[in-house]
């Protein structure tokens, strides 16, 4: 460490003796209005050979200053993001300060089709109508997957039980390259898992999406664009990663290229194997009929072993200038098994004494599929007139089998005393259809966007219970059962949007109808067997934005969202998970609408402060209640009312050459109200009391990245969040997380080698704590959040980068609403 620091102080040293015999050179960069450019790149070439001999560029205030600079003669270039580059006349220097005139930007004016990458991209670009998180390459994002990635965007908050959260809300919709996956949160959760690191540009995050793009999702969108479609000739990219804490996961991957003027060909294949643990344990109390307090306390641990498989492939045919045709495909499939162990030792509180205790060791076999596919057209003139059409069909495959052994023991495992066993089988079949037409044009100085959709959604999901009596399967017939659902969206809208000077201003219109029938088939009739919705909403939406200079912006924005339930909530059938929890459908359940409003402030393209306020009525969230004396069960319910403001501050900084920090922090308030009506859907005795909860959470997201000679980087981060709510009126415990990671070039750039450990402290594990009338649950969980990662990459072919054309696809009003069951949360 101290010949360390001894060289930091020769070269600064050196480094000033060096700038006393040499000259500098300074100047300022200013916008076409005459206002500062801060972080204008600044070249000094020699006029002899056109070498470069520095770089710098503008501070705050515009300003550049280059130093040390030898005697000779010198050109500059200058260049910024959005403007023309600046070349000077040449001008000598010699050993004194060269004061050079201002440099006014102009621009661009001209499209730019091809681009060679020369430097890194900002980890984050914000933009008028999104945030861009750019991951790829960053050293963090080791060996990691887009699950894990998501935790570190702005305003995201991933919760202990794998909800996506932006800016304090659920209802986020997740797409992948434009298109959503409309998969369950527990099968998204695990979609996301199979998706490497090394797969992935960046994250687009939309919180405040204008009528062009579908209502649903009330916090906003989450776009994971992936690496393709971006090399001139043919290349191909290779990977391979290694992970392990308590047990080891291999996870490859395999992309390629090729691209000429008439056509484009991209795909990709990944597989993830391995096993995942994690564990749950709780603690609740209930009384039983006669009003004694029991006292159930849990301890249950899982392992998760599953092979999943990625692919995508995609074509793009340049008919000519105006008209191209593409085709894409993408698929997911999975299987493996999940190994419970679950031990609860049951007390009678009353006297003071241990009553029984139950295991209840099951296994699951998993078999997962979906198949997607869509052909585009795009007509595009030139000059703004374009028309993009969109076919798309997806199909989903879930197929689960489960042994759920229920044996209870006397205190101390003394004796035997009784069983009760069973398996189940829940086959899920989705079919997705959809055609949407985008049309835009010049109109009043402005843009003109019109559209359409059409949506139609099958679903049939099985559920046979079968008691398991001497080694055979007897069907159980009152909660055995087949729920088919058909839902058909139509879909209308207008936008408008228009620059005058320093204002712009957004209207837009949205009209949905909806067209859904549910139908439960069991052996024994039962209530509420069959409902018939049929409903139009209107969507508006609205912004402005005002940019009183070019260091600073701001954006005030409005729209009406809305959340249908997902397919297999509406499903009234029992899903039981062990003896005593299992989770229930609410066929009663209706959509959700939410109001948002959000001003967005940007200070010198870096500084981003966004305010935002959202009211949702109906809210529909989780929410666990007793069954019988000592069951527990979770459901979905509309609750009256949810409301959230969130103040969130992003800011990316370049401390020096070498050190470069991103910090993302947010306050949340959320309040939770719900009265007895809401609540009588539970149980009976649950009807005489309500639900009005609030919390205040902060959040922190802070990452450093060090540029260190011989080609490597390191990258700290760490975060933290402070105690939330979960659910209905769960209390989450606060938690955080620290992590280092260091990657290294070779071959000409190449090949990348990553190493790095995540949750060093071992911090990622969490609490909550629920009351609810006589029930009171506490529950604490956690998962192999310590993990040292290993990935190794190469590029082979040409590494030329061309920009490519941007593609949205049509399922874009079913995400997150198909798959075969929820996410975790307390009582599963």
């Amino acid at each position: 460490m101290a010949k360390f620091f001894t060289l930091i102080v020769l070269g600064v040293v050196l480094g000033t003796s060096a700038f006393a015999q040499s000259g500098s050179v300074t100047g300022t960069v200013l916008d076409p209005e005459g206002n500062p450019v801060s972080f204008a790149n600044v070249l000094l070439h020699s006029t002899a050979d056109s070498s470069l001999v520095k770089a710098g560029f503008s501070d705050s205030k515009g300003v550049y200053n280059l130093a040390p600079v030898p005697e000779g003669q010198y050109f500059t270039r200058v260049s910024f993001v959005g403007y023309q580059s600046h070349q000077s006349e040449p001008f000598a220097v010699a050993k004194a300060e060269v004061s050079r005139p201002d440099v006014q930007m102009q621009e661009v004016s001209t499209e730019i089709k091809d681009v060679r990458i020369t430097a890194e991209k900002p980890l984050v670009s914000v933009k008028p109508d999104m945030t861009v998180f750019n991951v790829a390459g960053t050293p963090n994002a080791i060996g990691e997957n887009a699950f894990d990635l998501l935790r570190k965007a702005p305003g995201v908050m991933i919760d202990n039980y794998e909800n996506i959260i932006l800016l304090g809300k659920q209802g986020t919709r997740i797409y992948i390259d434009g298109k959503p996956s409309p998969l369950s949160a527990g099968d998204l959760a695990n979609l996301l898992k199979s998706i490497q690191s090394d797969q992935i540009e960046s994250f687009e995050i939309i919180t405040n999406p204008s009528s062009k793009f579908d209502a649903e999702g009330n916090a906003g969108i989450i776009n994971i664009k992936f690496k393709k479609d971006k090399n001139l000739g043919g290349n191909a990219t290779l990977s391979g990663g290694y992970a392990t804490q308590i047990y080891s996961k291999y996870n490859g991957s395999l992309s390629g290229n090729y691209r000429t003027k008439k056509f484009n060909a991209f795909g990709s294949y990944s597989i993830r194997n391995g096993r995942d643990w994690s564990y749950m344990d709780s603690y609740r109390t209930q009384p039983d009929a006669a009003g004694n307090l029991f006292g159930f306390d849990q301890e249950s641990a899982v392992i998760f072993d599953q092979t999943s498989h990625n692919f995508r492939v995609g074509t793009d045919f340049f008919l000519n200038d105006k008209h191209t045709i593409g085709f894409t495909g993408s698929g997911f499939f999975s299987g493996g098994n999940i190994t419970s162990t679950n031990w609860t030792n049951i007390y009678n509180l009353e006297t003071a004494t241990p009553n029984s205790i139950l295991i209840a060791d099951g296994t699951t076999d998993l078999n997962n599929a979906n198949l997607n596919g869509n052909l585009n057209y795009r007509y595009d003139n030139g000059q703004g007139t374009t028309l993009n059409l969109d076919a798309d069909y997806g199909t989903y495959d879930n197929d689960n089998n489960s042994i759920q052994p229920n044996v209870y023991f006397a205190p101390q495992l003394t004796s035997f005393l009784f069983e009760n066993n069973f398996t189940s089988q829940t086959p899920v079949d989705i079919n997705i259809y959809s055609f949407k037409a985008d049309y835009e044009r010049p109109f009043w100085q402005g843009k003109l966007g019109l559209g359409g959709k059409v949506s139609y959604v099958s679903t049939d999901a099985g559920f046979d219970l079968f008691n398991l009596v001497n080694g055979e399967e007897i069907l159980d017939v009152n909660n055995s059962s087949l729920f088919n659902y058909t839902e058909n969206i139509n879909a209308a809208y207008a936008n408008f949007q228009r620059q005058t000077g320093k204002w712009g201003w957004q209207v837009g219109l949205r009209a949905e109808q909806t067209n859904s029938i549910g139908e439960l088939s069991a052996l024994i009739p039962v209530s509420d067997s069959v409902v018939d919705l049929n409903y139009l909403n209107l969507f508006p939406s609205a912004g402005v934005t005002y940019s009183p200079s070019r260091i600073n912006s701001f954006r005030l924005s409005y729209s009406r969202r809305i959340d249908r339930p997902r397919y297999q909530d509406l499903n009234p059938a029992l899903q039981q998970l062990s003896e005593l929890s299992f989770r229930r459908g609410n066929v009663r359940l209706t959509p959700q609408y939410t109001h948002n409003i959000q001003l967005t402030h940007t200070y010198k393209y870096t500084l981003n402060t966004t305010l935002s306020y959202s009211r949702t009525t109906d809210y529909f969230t989780n929410i666990t209640s007793t069954e019988g004396e000592r069951a527990t069960f979770i459901t979905l319910l509309n609750l009256s009312t949810r409301s959230v403001a969130n103040l969130n501050v992003s800011y990316p900084r370049q401390i020096t050459k070498w050190w470069s920090t991103y910090t993302n922090t947010g306050v949340t308030y959320v309040r939770n109200v719900a009265d007895s009506a809401d609540l009588a859907l539970l149980t009976e005795t649950q009807e005489n009391f309500s639900v009005d909860i609030n919390q205040w959470t902060w959040n922190i997201y802070h990452q450093s990245t060090f540029n260190l000679p011989a080609k490597f980087k390191l990258q700290l981060s760490g975060f933290y969040s402070s105690p939330s709510i979960w659910g209905a009126n769960f209390r989450n415990r606060g938690f955080g997380g620290i992590e280092a990671g260091v990657t290294r070039r070779f071959f000409n750039d190449r090949a990348t080698l990553k190493v790095a450990l995540g949750d060093i402290l071992y911090t990622m594990q969490w609490a909550s704590n629920q009351e609810l009338g006589d029930l009171n649950f506490f529950v604490t969980g956690g998962w192999e959040s310590r993990r040292l990662r290993f990935n190794f990459s190469y590029l082979f072919g040409n590494n030329q980068m061309k920009a490519s054309r941007k593609r949205k696809t049509g399922l874009e009003d079913l995400g997150d609403r198909a798959g075969s069951g929820g996410g975790n949360g307390p009582g599963q």
